[in-house]
């Protein structure tokens, strides 16, 4: 398939932005019920944070826009939620976004409240942290599986491509949280969680992608030239192409990546997402002093690392009319 550059944004930076409010959610549950709410007392990092957070999803839900034929009807996805999981994550995106705007409101009352410990008192860290949780988890699912849910894409559709989406969600919305924790100046004993988290995903990440690798090298196109013109097990050759000139179809699903490309840019994609992250994560938990600058470079490298995994995504997927092609 060819590689959008607008669909590769969006997914990696909405990816991103609902990886941080995932583990922003986490960090007001166990701040919560830890009692010591060290965090939860800093009204600067909550409205950096999620600001970031959602900047990032409006800038990966807007580039998406650029990819659609009629940008001025992308309203008309929404209506169709019971039946298609691109509306569904438009629905779910937009949903997402009311435990944030809560948040922000807090954040706000804050100012004419004697503390801001007061604004949070009761059960409202709970909720809005559950709600940020599962809204952003549910979005980052339905986005992969619009493109698991592609029979004719044999590649997309396999079982590994939704971990695979939400490993790199954790992944760089994991580190971008952590750098931004170490930012704030907070405890060292606050830090080294979200350092411990980066190098849980970084690895969960290379497993899952050698595996998913692994898989679509040995797994061949479902069908054949034989079975599409009702001869299974023929081997037909064709002898004159469909057209003499390119077409749509032949631009955005005939794309081909060589295989020594592929391999090399695999390699490079597992140091960046990977290798770098897990080295400066480990680096950060063991001299606190460099912390920052450690999980600044593991956020940078893992957004880089997601990047090109995700042009790796579109560009080794073939789809099933490139037979005829």
């Amino acid at each position: 398939m060819q590689p959008a550059l607008s669909v590769i944004l969006f997914t990696t930076l909405s990816g991103a932005g609902y990886g941080m409010l995932v583990w922003l959610g986490v960090l007001l549950l166990v701040e919560y019920f830890d009692g010591q709410r060290t965090v939860i007392t800093s009204p600067l990092f909550w409205l950096t944070s999620l600001c970031l957070a959602s900047v990032l999803i409006a800038i990966g839900l807007l580039s998406s826009m650029l990819h659609l034929g009629k940008p001025g009807r992308a309203w008309r996805a929404f209506s169709q939620w019971r039946t298609s999981w691109l509306s569904r994550e438009g629905v779910m995106s937009l949903v997402t976004y009311l435990p944030v705007l809560a948040l922000l409101v807090l954040i706000g009352i804050a100012d004419v409240q004697p503390s801001w410990r007061s604004a949070f008192d009761g059960p409202w860290v709970q909720v809005l942290g559950l709600a940020m949780i599962v809204g952003a988890t549910m979005t980052v699912v339905c986005t992969a599986m619009i493109y698991a849910s592609l029979k004719t894409i044999p590649a997309w559709r396999h079982s590994l491509v939704g971990p695979g989406y939400l490993a790199f969600a954790l992944l760089t919305g994991g580190a971008l949280t952590a750098t931004l924790i170490s930012l704030a100046d907070l405890p060292v004993a606050i830090v080294r969680p979200f350092a411990a988290a980066t190098i849980v995903t970084a690895l969960a990440s290379i497993v899952l992608k050698l595996a998913y690798w692994r898989a679509i090298d040995q797994e061949p196109l479902p069908a054949t030239r034989g079975d599409a013109v009702g001869l299974p097990g023929r081997e037909l050759s064709v002898f004159e192409r469909p057209h003499t000139e390119e077409s749509y179809i032949t631009r955005e699903m005939a794309f081909a990546v060589a295989r020594k490309h592929a391999r090399r840019l695999r390699a490079i994609a597992l140091t960046l997402f990977a290798a770098i992250p897990l080295v400066a994560s480990a680096l950060s938990w063991f001299v606190p002093n460099v912390a920052t600058f450690a999980l600044a470079v593991a956020a940078l490298t893992a957004f880089a690392g997601a990047f090109i995994e995700r042009w790796l995504f579109f560009a080794e997927a073939r789809h099933v009319v490139t037979l005829y092609y």
